[in-house]
């Protein structure tokens, strides 16, 4: 029988895209050398899968509004600090007086709040389904202690319609395992009738080779297809008490997403019954228009227009040191896996 490896080496079929949607399989792709394997009828391109890259430049401005204008100390994860904005980032914030904490759990700021009653703490709440039960979870528990001074500022964003939009961007989507570990199986069976394919991946060599394996033979009979290849994480009905905790305390809405627009009931939103916890509500933020910079390429490289290295901005001007882009910010972003593992010589 053929290993996964050896199916993959020895295609010869029709040009197959296939979109990692998961950041950390594009670093896991890089990092395991999977690439340098692929005959060059096979084309790896990145997508959306990032949660800081995909937020917009506005948010960041919002955050900074919050910390420069409102006082708040802003709570949030470590990548999001260096994320540009039109005019700074978080970091630039902090450089002029702005209280910018990391924290590595939405609960962490919670905490905060409470040790600080004095304080307005605001969570900047990114993600997507693998990380939003914890941002429900920090609100109701400061709900249910009546800390009036925790709120979150949402940007949080869930897959389903993000993967309608990009029908038709490759032949095939490599799903990310985490997400399909709460959300279950369904949506990427019912995609099937739109006629998007694509796998369920886990992060293993072994793993990410059979989903690949899988999507080249299925590929053959032309024909749309779904096949969960991560089992051992992802069950079909995927994590009911997340699912449910997610319901109760947020509702979808549109949202925007960096590179892809506005994308219609793709994001969440605080429920009227934790409204006081909403920070855009909290302290009344005008709708902010982001700006990002004209140069950079990142939305392009989020829809898999191009690589990063087509970008003139890439490891010049921009670089992890100094990022102008998203996606050269984040430990999952795709600029950043390029310039950290890629081979540009070697690149297809």
């Amino acid at each position: 029988m053929e290993s996964a490896k050896q199916i993959i080496e020895s295609y010869v079929g029709r040009k197959l895209r296939i979109m990692e949607v998961c950041g950390t399989h594009t670093h896991e792709i890089f990092r395991l050398g999977i690439r340098r394997i692929l005959p060059p009828q096979i084309e790896l391109i990145s997508g959306p899968g990032c949660p800081v890259c995909v937020t917009p430049a506005g948010y960041i401005d919002e955050a900074v509004m919050l910390a420069l204008e409102h006082g708040a100390v802003i709570c949030t994860f470590g990548d999001l600090i260096r994320v540009p904005g039109s005019e700074m980032s978080l970091a630039g914030a902090r450089s002029k007086g702005a209280a910018v904490k990391t924290v590595y759990s939405p609960l962490d700021a919670v905490d905060f709040a409470r040790e600080n009653p004095d304080k307005q703490v605001v969570f900047l709440a990114v993600g997507f389904e693998t990380t939003v039960p914890a941002a429900c979870l920090a609100v109701k528990k400061a709900a249910a202690e009546g800390l009036a001074n925790f709120s979150i500022l949402g940007a949080n964003k869930t897959m389903p319609n993000a993967y309608k939009a990009l029908k038709g961007s490759a032949d095939a989507f490599l799903y990310p395992g985490h997400v399909n570990a709460i959300t279950g199986t369904a949506v990427c069976e019912d995609l099937v009738k739109l006629g998007v394919s694509g796998v369920v991946a886990g992060f293993t060599a072994d793993e990410i080779l059979t989903a690949l394996a899988v999507i080249v033979k299925l590929s053959a009979s032309g024909e749309p297809f779904f096949r969960n290849c991560y089992p051992r994480v992802v069950r079909p009905e995927g994590s009911p008490a997340a699912l449910k905790l997610m319901d109760t305390v947020m509702e979808p809405c549109d949202a925007e997403w960096r590179g892809l627009g506005v994308i219609p009931m793709s994001g969440l939103k605080l429920r009227p019954a934790f409204a006081a916890h909403d920070a855009r509500l909290k302290f009344s933020l005008p709708p902010v228009a982001g700006r990002s910079n004209p140069a950079c390429r990142c939305g392009e490289v989020l829809q898999g227009k191009c690589k990063s290295t087509d970008c003139k901005l890439f490891g010049t001007a921009c670089t992890p040191l100094h990022p102008v882009g998203a996606c050269m910010v984040s430990n999952e972003g795709a600029c950043s896996a390029y310039y950290q593992y890629g081979d540009i010589l070697n690149e297809q």
